[in-house]
């Protein structure tokens, strides 16, 4: 009976010390931001310039318009893995050259495959539940270049 309620005694002390965090504090060091969010800011970056050369070459916007899409939705599930709000302000996209629907092809084509460069670079480095998501947007940004073509 003595022992049940030494344990009792000790298990009450110590209950409310692991409560206030002095027993499992983590001093380790910060973990900084998410390797994904470069990937984050440049599918960002990409849906608005093809947002925005689509407005200034409308010729072009049955084309980009789709393209613009799947670079948000890939921020919008890069934004769910990483665990933050998706941006509601547009990313500053690159200028898009004015009154040339090929300079702005060109531009967006450019653009794409330095985007299919960062992904599937970020896919090799990414650990295994993140690598199917990485190689999706990296082949994603490889059709985006052939379609630019």
């Amino acid at each position: 009976m003595l022992r049940a309620g030494a344990f009792l005694a000790l298990g009450g002390a110590a209950a409310p010390l692991t409560g206030c965090g002095l027993l499992d504090r983590d001093d380790g060091p910060d973990p900084g931001p998410d390797p994904l969010t470069p990937l984050l800011d440049e599918s960002l970056r990409l849906a608005a310039g093809h947002r925005d050369a689509a407005a200034a070459h409308p010729a072009l916007a049955g084309l980009l318009t789709p393209i613009a899409e799947a670079h948000h939705a890939h921020a919008a599930e890069l934004a769910r893995v990483i665990g933050v709000p998706l941006p509601s302000a547009s990313a500053p996209a690159a200028a898009v050259p004015a009154g040339d629907p090929a300079s702005a092809r060109a531009a967006l084509r450019e653009s794409e495959r330095g985007g299919r460069e960062t992904a599937t670079r970020a896919c090799a480095a990414a650990p295994a539940e993140r690598a199917a998501l990485l190689a999706s947007i990296a082949a994603a940004r490889a059709t985006h270049v052939e379609a630019l073509k």
